[in-house]
């Protein structure tokens, strides 16, 4: 079976094992037709070695890459120069952590052929000894396992991934229609954030909110800083529909309102250069609690991007400096969304995205009370609403995750097909 058509099976397959599927059967079927596989070196221990490694010469190849970048990512951080220099530094120590998972499996699969290839010479040794010979086949048989295991996961690790998914956010929550009941969904969302970002040990912090009149939010942004903290979060961009009896409804009727979600990676004058004389800010004072400084001073920020017609009303910090900087942040963080969003939506012109464009004007999701269930219509899956909302949405990003990289699998796999023709 060809690698495009086993893919193709594998499509069928249910959503969790397809990942397994199409990793296993494209690394398999490279195997077949794709010649030079062999591990580095050139002893003969190593030679012999190359004989067990099942890895296609092109996986191998890239994997050697990835690790010459890797020692030249440690080489720079040990420079003092690099590390006086504390965004160059940041910059360099994401860049190789990112390749610390694939070099660790790497080393474990080198490993794992070479003591296979021990193992057949052992074999050969022990030949009049069955006890002996019985014992070296069951080690061969575990260890032919691992190898499968280590391939798919070396596979998986080497597919093309997101430079922003090591970023931390800022995260938009904005009330859409259905009135009242919008602002007090916008709250629970934003509530439902929180309480997953918890789960992960994250930190999330207020960085600007509008109160709505009968509870919730007009509008909420919050940061939200941790491990890998868009790679997980970005599935969220979209609009969330919700149907449920609202609590200023009297007469019980069912109503639909929407929030609609941003999730926009964290940048820095670097990402995004924003001109003094395109910003328009004003100060005011911030009122609530907060002491006699808040309400009597004015540290409130109100700053408005001419160009684009953005505003951000930060109150949020105690000062007015820590409100403009907190301010300045949301600005790009928004300007930064806007050309992610014209990327995508060019990108999507030429090929229609399994997953979806992560458009803020995209129908992701819909919460039906009544029913206790939460479709997430990407994923095409149900999940248990009472969960969700107290932030169990690892399921929802989990299978989004593995359409993500099922649709890559097939890539490599159409590729690999189209370079033996």
């Amino acid at each position: 079976m060809g690698v495009a058509a086993t893919a193709a099976t594998a499509a069928k397959a249910p959503k969790h094992s397809q990942l397994r599927a199409s990793a296993s059967s494209l690394h398999g079927a490279a195997r077949l037709s794709v010649p030079g596989r062999g591990a580095r070196g050139s002893s003969s221990r190593a030679k012999r070695a190359c004989t067990t490694c099942a890895l296609p010469s092109y996986v191998m190849s890239k994997l050697d890459a990835t690790r010459t970048t890797y020692k030249q990512l440690t080489m720079q951080l040990a420079d003092p120069e690099v590390a006086a220099d504390a965004k160059a530094y940041t910059k360099i120590s994401r860049e190789s952590a990112a390749l610390t998972e694939t070099i660790e499996t790497f080393d474990r699969y080198q490993e794992t052929v070479q003591a296979l290839a021990d193992g057949k010479e052992m074999m050969g040794e022990a030949s009049g000894d069955p006890e002996m010979l019985e014992m070296i086949k069951e080690e061969q048989k575990e260890l032919n396992q691992e190898l499968a295991t280590l391939e798919e996961q070396l596979t998986l690790l080497l597919l093309p991934s997101d430079p922003l998914d090591e970023r931390n956010i800022m995260l938009e929550v904005r009330a859409g229609t259905g009135g009242d009941e919008a602002g007090i969904w916008c709250g629970d969302l934003m509530r439902m954030y929180s309480r997953f970002a918890e789960n992960e040990g994250w930190k999330v912090s207020m960085a600007s909110s509008a109160e709505a009149d009968m509870g919730g939010y007009k509008e909420v942004i919050m940061e939200v800083t941790g491990f890998k903290v868009y790679s997980k979060l970005k599935w969220e961009a979209g609009v969330h529909r919700v149907q449920r009896v609202p609590a200023t409804e009297s007469g019980g009727r069912v109503h639909t309102s929407t929030a609609t979600v941003a999730v926009m990676p964290e940048v820095d004058e670097v990402d995004v250069q924003v001109d003094p004389k395109d910003i328009e800010m004003t100060t005011a004072r911030s009122g609530g609690a907060g002491g006699q400084n808040v309400n009597k001073v004015e540290t409130a920020i109100d700053l408005i991007h001419k160009p684009t017609g953005i505003r951000v009303f930060c109150t949020e910090e105690r000062s007015q400096l820590k409100n403009k900087i907190r301010a300045m942040e949301i600005l790009r963080a928004k300007l930064f969304q806007i050309q992610m969003e014209e990327q995508m939506a060019e990108i999507s012109s030429r090929r229609k995205l399994q997953v979806g464009s992560g458009s803020r004007s995209e129908k992701i999701r819909t919460y039906n009370y009544k029913d206790n269930r939460v479709s997430d219509h990407r994923a095409k899956e149900n999940f248990d609403l009472n969960n969700f909302m107290n932030g169990s949405i690892g399921g929802a990003i989990d299978a989004l995750l593995a359409i993500e990289q099922q649709d890559k699998l097939e890539e490599l796999a159409e590729e690999l097909a189209v370079g033996q023709i």
